[in-house]
């Protein structure tokens, strides 16, 4: 469902979203002609993993549940807030969506559909390289956490295995009476 957000509030709200931080003010007055908003329901789910990238959106207001399928049910990955920018992979990749996104509670987003960014691109436009700049950085520093994440968890997982095999020689050289 379409949501009403006025012009005023739209390029506020991008001025101070990092994805578009170094937009100046009449730049982000020439793309908001391409933003569409739309209300999202509590629960309703904005795309499944697999659809067709068509657009990348930022979160205007809510929350956005991000869930990937472990064979056959959804895995809770994160939860998005406002001025997180999502759906941008599969929009710069042409590949299918790598996740699914749902209304955690009821949201507003800011859709930027694809033909129109692509064709923002192809127009030389100095503001589309900007965007894609301000991706490449955004997906940069999220694969940067992410790294750290899996490194803490698969040190978790070592150290476990160790503890393991301590408490099994700990237990193998107790002392019986």
């Amino acid at each position: 469902m379409k949501a009403h957000i006025s012009r005023e509030n739209m390029i506020a709200f991008l001025l101070t979203t990092p994805i578009f931080e170094d937009l100046e003010p009449q730049e982000i007055s020439e793309i908001i002609h391409i933003v569409d908003s739309q209300k999202f329901a509590a629960g309703e789910t904005l795309f499944h993993e697999g659809d067709a990238g068509d657009a990348w959106y930022v979160l205007y207001s809510g929350e956005i549940e991000v869930l990937k399928d472990t064979g056959g049910s959804d895995k809770h990955i994160t939860l998005l807030k406002p001025q997180a920018c999502f759906g941008e992979i599969a929009v710069l990749d042409g590949l299918p969506r790598s996740a699914t996104i749902r209304a955690a509670k009821d949201s507003v987003v800011l859709r930027l559909p694809q033909d129109k960014f692509n064709s923002l691109i192809e127009s030389d436009n100095s503001i589309a390289y900007k965007l894609v700049r301000l991706m490449a950085v955004n997906l940069a520093t999220r694969q940067r956490t992410n790294t750290e994440s899996l490194s803490r968890l698969l040190l978790a997982d070592e150290l476990s295995a160790v503890h393991d095999g301590i408490s099994e020689i700990i237990g193998d050289s107790s002392v019986r009476e």
